[in-house]
């Protein structure tokens, strides 16, 4: 279902996102995201939230799918590193961060809060505390701020790419070299808003990475079936970033249809989600200056999956 508004005189000239926030009663921080999943048009395109409204103008607001997300009584992830200012936990793949649309509860954001544990009254209306983010199907270490001196300071160690993060991916085919780098700008796909993509009006984005074994998905000629593993370090943190950038050097992450990935190597592999794991997170301590290293082995499903393609994890990068 969508909503059609019509632009009145006295808003004519105000941002998209203050007029949809205003027309339907809901934050401007809702009202933004909706611009930014392009559920927002204005004479039948897609807009960002600071295009300007006329009067007369027909804003059209796309509702957004609702998505089972398994509702209260969902467990508070492992956690792997806790004091008075932040947390590190480890989250399950299938775990949504924090409140959105399609997604009003059992996040991450709602199982902390029912536990307790205290979350930092900063950042966006509808996730408090939370400096970044892992997508929905991605499993490892995520940071959160119990206080706003840790949210403030964490995200300029971001900002600073000052943050440790290193990711383990089964991706498709193999790369040419041991080593490299994906340097390449990161934006909404111009063509398909639900997607992103390397265009050159993007946001500047840097994933490095190493291979670390090659398989093959079993039952698979070697020329379609071929599959490597990866560590990926990010040196930025855009949406979507390995993803993207992987599929963009040939190399989708198994299981991630959405950036080109095929759907018979996953089923080769017994893979039902995206084959991408946070294994490491480490920065300088916001309050105490320590040096705060965590690291998450692969859980089961995504262990299975390298094993079943012949690979291993080196000790070095088992976490």
């Amino acid at each position: 279902m969508t909503t059609a508004l019509r632009v009145p005189t006295e808003h004519a000239g105000a941002r998209v996102d203050v007029f949809v926030a205003d027309a339907l009663g809901e934050s401007r921080s809702a009202a933004a995201a909706r611009c930014t999943r392009g559920e927002v048009s204005v004479a039948g395109s897609p807009v960002t939230k600071s295009h300007r409204v006329e009067e007369g103008d027909e804003v059209v607001v796309a509702a957004a799918p609702e998505v089972e997300t398994g509702g209260a009584g969902v467990a508070v992830p492992p956690i792997r590193y806790e004091d008075d200012h932040l947390l590190v936990v480890a989250k399950p793949a299938g775990l949504v961060v924090h409140p959105g649309a399609g997604h009003t509860s059992g996040t991450l954001v709602q199982v902390l809060a029912d536990a307790g544990i205290p979350l930092a009254a900063a950042g966006e209306e509808r996730r408090p505390g939370i400096v970044h983010r892992l997508d929905r199907e991605t499993s490892g270490l995520l940071a959160v701020a119990k206080t706003s001196v840790a949210y403030d300071a964490l995200v300029a160690l971001l900002q600073a790419r000052d943050v440790h993060r290193r990711y383990l991916a089964v991706v498709q085919a193999a790369p040419p070299a041991d080593r490299g780098r994906v340097e390449a700008p990161i934006g909404r796909d111009p063509r398909d808003r639900i997607r992103f993509a390397c265009i050159p009006e993007g946001k500047p984005a840097v994933t490095g990475w190493r291979l670390l074994d090659t398989g093959l998905a079993p039952g698979m000629p070697a020329h379609s079936g071929r599959v490597s593993l990866l560590r990926c370090r990010l040196e930025t943190g855009r949406t979507h970033q390995i993803r993207v950038h992987m599929s963009y050097a040939g190399c989708p992450v198994v299981g991630d249809r959405l950036y080109g990935a095929r759907r018979d190597v996953a089923d080769a592999l017994g893979v039902r989600r995206f084959a991408l794991h946070a294994a490491e997170l480490g920065f300088v301590h916001p309050v105490t200056g320590e040096d705060v290293l965590v690291t998450e082995p692969p859980p089961e499903d995504l262990a299975a999956v390298i094993a079943r393609a012949g690979m291993t994890v080196p000790p070095a990068a088992s976490a």
